[in-house]
């Protein structure tokens, strides 16, 4: 972008320079001017080209909120400078009274404007290509689910029905996360943003990036909680104390960690399995495996056959911290 902008900034600020110079042709007077009314004219260029270096960060949001706080503003002055407050009394007076009020109202209307333009977009939302007059569920994601990366293989099962909001303050805090100096932060950080690469990719999601800022980074809990509620959303997430957070505010939250328990198959007693032993068990000829939710089994009598795959028969399931812990037996026992 600055590459683009460069050559468009010195263009301008070149044409201004020659506006200046062209200037003196219509009046005759100024002729012996022409150097001066060039360097006038490159220092109000230079000066515009500085005023856009410092608006760099002022978004196309940021202006909406601008115009709409200033029409805000403008009308309140509007409305008290033909108020019959001001109807009689000392010109002057009244005078410096309207040009306060004009000054004074626009302002305070623009700060409170910026201040919640989150809330301002919510109600005035943008022109988008998709109909905002047709009420879409709206699942909002987190840092902790894009890094968890269980969210893109529900995606392209086509179970999950609903418009995936992510927002740009999570998607700015997987950057600074795989920009980490901590090559532990640093691997967490890059798969969320594979995974949000991923969910880019799947041709029926509907995946959209709602612009919305962090003043604090400690409010991002807060901020993802109000953006479900303001959006009657739910708040898809891994974060256990966030699920608690949403909970408490009202806002339904869908859990990672409910999901994959609640999609482990139950098992019985005299159902067969294949199981991969992968290291003996405590108990003298154990065998450890390992089912695809991470539920564990132990085979007895399995130890011979440690990194193979074999066919067992559960015999009991008990319930543990980690999940549930599978007793077996060989089938040809």
């Amino acid at each position: 972008m600055n590459k683009t902008l460069l050559p468009i900034r010195l263009l301008f600020i070149t044409l201004c320079a020659a506006a200046g110079w062209l200037v003196c042709y219509t009046v005759s007077d100024w002729d012996t001017l022409r150097i001066r009314a060039s360097f006038i004219g490159l220092a109000i260029g230079g000066l515009v080209v500085l005023v856009d270096i410092m608006l760099k960060g002022f978004s196309l949001r940021g202006l909406s909120a601008v115009t709409f706080g200033l029409a805000v503003g403008s009308v309140i002055a509007f409305m008290l400078h033909i108020s019959p407050m001001l109807a009689d009394g000392d010109p002057q007076i009244i005078f410096l009274v309207r040009l306060g009020l004009f000054l004074i109202c626009p302002y305070l209307a623009i700060v409170i404007a910026l201040r919640g333009k989150d809330e301002f977009n919510l109600v005035i939302p943008y022109v988008r290509f998709v109909p905002h007059d047709v009420e879409v569920p709206v699942i909002v994601l987190d840092v902790r689910a894009l890094i968890d990366g269980r969210i893109v293989r529900v995606c392209k099962t086509g179970f999950l029905g609903s418009a995936v909001v992510v927002p740009r303050f999570v998607i700015n805090e997987l950057q600074v996360t795989a920009d980490s100096s901590d090559p532990h932060l640093q691997a967490r950080g890059r798969r969320g943003l594979d995974a949000l690469g991923e969910l880019r990719k799947i041709k029926d999601l509907d995946l959209r990036i709602h612009e919305s800022e962090l003043t604090k980074k400690a409010d991002i809990d807060a901020k993802l909680v109000f953006l479900a509620q303001s959006m009657r959303a739910k708040l898809l997430t891994a974060n256990y104390s966030l699920t608690k957070l949403a909970e408490f505010n009202g806002v339904v939250c869908l859990s990672m960690t409910d999901l994959g328990k609640a999609l482990r198959p139950e098992l019985v007693p005299g159902e067969v399995l294949d199981v991969e032993l992968v290291k003996p068990g405590k108990e003298e000829g154990q065998a450890i495996g390992y089912l695809d939710e991470h539920a564990m089994v132990v085979v007895n009598r399995g130890r011979p056959y440690i990194g193979q795959v074999v066919a067992v028969q559960v015999i009991s399931v008990l319930p543990s911290s980690a999940g549930k812990m599978v007793f077996a037996q060989l089938v040809e026992e």
